[in-house]
């Protein structure tokens, strides 16, 4: 077990120091999509509510010129909330010991120090010396080693928050799922999801590829794919792109010289790219998640960014009516769902991208064993 909120001793008086997960998207200043505000409310209003003085840190985006104010505002239409766009120095010093039992406290933008991602030791012991506590709360940066998430607690008692135990707790299920069990798995970048088709193919029934995955199979299995994406590896004498479990379309909608079109996979001209799974595929998936008593579901069937989403929306409405178990990450896919009003209709939704997948593979992150090593 991790140790999590219901473990830490009283923290009424204490400071404590929350590594949330507000990476959200930003537009003209304004967070555009809630769904990470929303998810990092329990924590903080947990600790809060039990006298805690509570610093609250994050990153927020690529860019190290990105500033959390933009989340501050949103996140304080829920909670009483003050801000500084620092995140170490005398100002933050002061702030941090101005706060009294109860009261919230948000700082600047992690990756604004190359300290953070290099987990530098000094970098990390200074965030530790904000707080009594330290609790982890973004499970979806947790497979990297950063000082946030591996350096503080190292130097300070940590625990596991709400959210993080929830990603922990509902991904466990999907390592060790009730029978029969479905994965579907989409997106690009074959390289990085090879060994979760390799270690699913073998522990559940089926796993049906969508997305440019789908087109390095279908061209293994001697299917044209004209322009499509494809990975630059070679799958056409791997034994896993000849495996009956692994599925692929058998339609797939195209665009090139004579527009967009639904045609079958071998009807795949030269000059055309696959964009989607077609209908047919989408029937023939019907069946199995029909059946099925767990689905894992990573990534969309098409090209979402380019409003190719036909396929992930039509599959998501048959998993929200299956009566499955189902567990379901990465931005877009969970977007679609969102966007259908389905979300309560699902197990768990994941706040994860890259850790989702890397836990899965693994069964472990560097944010996880830290809690575990320390505990």
């Amino acid at each position: 077990m991790l140790p999590g909120l219901r473990d830490v001793p009283s923290v009424q008086g204490k400071r404590v120091i929350v590594r949330a997960s507000l990476d959200v998207p930003i537009t003209d200043g304004v967070v555009t999509n809630e769904f990470r505000i929303k998810k990092a409310l329990p924590t903080i209003k947990i600790l809060a509510e039990r006298g805690a003085r509570v610093t609250v840190i994050t990153h927020v985006g690529r860019d190290k010129k990105n500033s959390t104010y933009p989340v501050y505002e949103s996140l304080k239409k829920y909670i009483p909330l003050s801000h500084s766009e620092a995140v170490i120095g005398d100002g933050v010093n002061a702030k941090i010991t101005a706060l009294k039992d109860g009261e919230v406290l948000l700082l600047g933008n992690l990756r604004a120090h190359d300290e953070e991602e290099a987990n530098d030791d000094a970098f990390a012991k200074t965030l530790a010396s904000y707080a009594d506590f330290y609790v982890n709360d973004a499970f979806a940066v947790s497979h990297r080693a950063h000082a946030s998430i591996v350096g503080i607690p190292a130097h300070i008692p940590g625990f596991g928050g709400v959210t993080f135990e929830e990603e922990y707790t509902q991904l466990s299920r999907a390592l060790t799922p009730e029978h029969p069990a479905l994965f579907i798995l989409g997106g690009a970048k074959f390289e990085t999801k090879q060994p979760l088709i390799v270690r699913y193919a073998h522990t559940y029934e089926h796993v049906a590829l969508g997305g440019a995955l789908a087109n390095d199979f279908l061209k293994a299995r001697g299917f044209p794919v004209g322009t499509s994406l494809v990975s630059p590896v070679d799958l056409s004498t791997d034994p896993l792109a000849e495996k009956e479990n692994i599925i692929v379309p058998i339609d797939v909608v195209v665009d090139g010289a004579q527009g967009k079109r639904e045609v079958n996979v071998e009807q795949v001209r030269d000059d055309e790219k696959i964009l989607d799974i077609g209908p047919r595929s989408v029937e023939a998936l019907a069946p199995l998640i029909h059946e099925a008593k767990t689905i894992l579901w990573n990534g969309p069937l098409g090209y979402y960014e380019g409003g190719y989403d036909t396929a992930t929306k039509a599959v998501a409405k048959l998993v929200a009516e299956s009566e499955a178990f189902s567990v379901v990450g990465g931005g877009d896919t969970v977007a679609a769902i969102e966007s259908l009003g389905l979300a309560d209709q699902f197990g768990f939704l994941s706040t994860a991208g890259g850790a989702m997948l890397e836990y899965l593979e693994k069964g472990t992150l560097p944010g996880i064993d830290i809690l575990r090593k320390e505990a």
